[in-house]
């Protein structure tokens, strides 16, 4: 998880916020507060307008007639999606935005982008939103109930670790907005993409790259402060939290490992 100080010196707030759920037996409350969830991660924090609302996908939901799944679905096939996301912006770019909107993160690498503009050629635009919504990653990690949430910042199981840096790339905090760059912005990874490599996080600001991990500095020292992963063997009731101190060199396939074991990484500091 991207630490407070990071998030600070990096112009976004800490994305440490639990996932927004609509459980069983939830009040109206709890619903509207779900729906105004929806409305802002699909639409990249933009404004919506009263006349911008799908009521009837809304009031589907209240009556428990649908699932949250089936209103993110709505609102990405929506018209209103379409002409804040699709009819003006590269076809390319669409596709950066719907990763982020739709399933928390940056694609990973070139052949993602290729394998959806494929789609899209081929099948058209029902079918390239389908295709995220449908996918086992996003019942895996938001199943059917859960609002999609930004977890290109935090370790995942299964999630590649170039996926922080290119998440820097399409997220600046909860003061910007993506419709305000969709248009007038390229593509923000394409020659990443194409080189698969990834770009420095430097400061919104100045230009500067975050000190610590990101930074890459050759010879730097780092400690990695991690929560165990239960073995599976044992009854865990709490985590422990282990600290490895590693060369910059030996920190990718820390992460790695890691990630592999299914382990959460409390936060990376230079030494």
């Amino acid at each position: 998880m991207t630490s407070t100080t990071s998030a600070r010196l990096l112009g976004f707030e800490s994305t440490q916020t639990p996932p927004t759920e609509l459980r069983a037996h939830a009040t109206d409350a709890d619903t509207q507060t779900v729906i105004w969830a929806v409305y802002r991660q699909v639409l990249g924090n933009e404004h919506v307008m009263q006349s911008d609302r799908l009521l009837s996908a809304e009031s589907l939901l209240q009556q428990g007639h649908i699932r949250v799944q089936d209103f993110v679905r709505a609102l990405a096939l929506s018209e209103l999606y379409k002409q804040k996301f699709f009819y003006g912006a590269s076809q390319v770019r669409f596709i950066e935005l719907n990763f982020k909107h739709l399933l928390g993160r940056a694609p990973y690498d070139q052949s993602e982008i290729s394998e959806h503009v494929n789609r899209y050629v081929q099948q058209g635009y029902v079918a390239e939103i389908n295709s995220y919504i449908d996918s086992a990653e996003y019942q895996a990690n938001f199943g059917d109930q859960t609002v999609p949430y930004h977890r290109g910042f935090a370790t995942q199981l299964g999630q590649k670790t170039v996926g922080f840096t290119r998440m820097f790339q399409l997220y600046r905090g909860a003061a910007s907005s993506d419709r305000a760059q969709a248009i007038s912005k390229p593509a923000s990874l394409t020659a990443e993409l194409a080189r698969n490599a990834a770009s420095p996080v430097r400061t919104p600001a100045f230009g500067k790259e975050l000190s610590g991990a990101a930074s890459g500095e050759r010879g730097q020292l780092y400690r990695v402060r991690v929560s165990q992963a239960a073995s599976g063997r044992t009854p865990q009731i709490r985590r422990g939290v282990q600290e490895y101190l590693i060369a910059y060199e030996q920190l990718s396939p820390l992460l790695q490992s890691l990630n592999q074991r299914g382990s959460r990484i409390v936060d990376i500091t230079s030494v």
